[in-house]
């Protein structure tokens, strides 16, 4: 397989998996506390990773020019950004939860222009972003609700700040990780965060509300195969290929995936602003990989 159709497999893999997480996380939460939740998902992604890292013996190069990098990554990468991101989504729906991390590639424009000289935010992504962010509010706008409640706002503060500092992890690993195995990029921040998460849930969560219910335990498994292992080690590997901010923009497939499955599996109702907002995002893509379209049709349909 060419590496041009390994990039596309794993950047509709990242888009399908990713837009289903957001509905089996508030479905695992309905009897989980989100930091034991997000421990659990990551401490089981990391032990099956560390089997395949040594089945693969693959290198973990752990000395003194990658610990700071490794324990950064596990903060920004997965600690922080999903303890908010979890906490968040039991205050606010899941639909309003994919329009704030949304934010995701403006925040990605920002830190890449401030941290990677060689990539520069033209006007065609910012366009681009802007259009398909407003493809990602057009089809969650019946989502909107500001009821002035604080744990609502404080719910959307946490989801946007996590969406910021994951823009962050992406841009470091991006510029300071292109030597290391995305299986070993994935692994080691993977399992301090889930050390750092289940020593959290241990200190403040009650658990006298969590029940393993066979829908929690779906919900742990399946995140953990599906929404971190393959995910992550694809988005990791598509780091070192792919514009980092070209990459942030799977962020608004991902809530139209979740909602093309709610129509498929849940039998909702297709509304016109589904359409509408659909033809933004895609419109947005199409903008910001302007250029790349361009090279695609010339290389397959000009003469030679």
């Amino acid at each position: 397989m060419s590496d041009r159709l390994k990039i596309i497999f794993a950047y509709t893999a990242i888009c399908t998996i990713w837009g289903s997480t957001w509905l089996v996380i508030k479905l695992g939460l309905e009897t989980m506390t989100p930091l034991l939740s997000a421990g659990l998902r990551f401490a089981l992604a990391g032990g099956i990773l560390f089997v395949i890292i040594r089945i693969k013996r693959i290198p973990i190069p752990w000395n003194s020019d990658t610990r700071w990098f490794f324990m950064l990554a596990s903060l920004t990468s997965f600690s922080f950004p999903f303890g908010l991101v979890y906490w968040g989504e039991k205050q606010i729906s899941s639909g309003m939860t994919s329009i704030l991390f949304a934010t995701f590639p403006l925040w990605v424009g920002i830190m890449s222009s401030l941290m990677i000289s060689t990539e520069r935010v033209t006007a065609q992504k910012v366009v681009g972003v802007l259009m398909g962010f407003s493809g990602v509010v057009t089809i969650f706008y019946n989502d909107i609700q500001f009821d002035g409640n604080s744990a609502t706002l404080l719910g959307m503060g946490a989801v946007i700040l996590s969406a910021a500092i994951q823009a962050f992890s992406a841009v470091l690993i991006k510029k300071y990780g292109h030597d290391i195995s995305p299986f070993v990029v994935s692994f080691v921040p993977m399992s301090i965060s889930a050390l750092i998460l289940l020593t959290g849930s241990v200190a403040i969560e009650d658990f006298s509300v969590v029940q393993f219910t066979p829908l929690a335990i779906f919900s742990i498994f399946f995140l953990a195969i599906f929404g971190t292992i393959v995910t992550f080690v694809s988005y990791f590997w598509l780091l070192k290929r792919v514009e980092v901010v070209l990459l942030s923009l799977t962020s608004f497939v991902t809530p139209l995936i979740a909602v093309l499955l709610g129509v498929l599996i849940l039998h909702e109702k297709v509304s016109p602003q589904l359409f509408a907002g659909a033809t933004l995002v895609f419109l947005g893509i199409a903008s910001a990989h302007l250029t790349e379209l361009r090279s695609l049709l010339r290389s397959r349909f000009l003469p030679k």
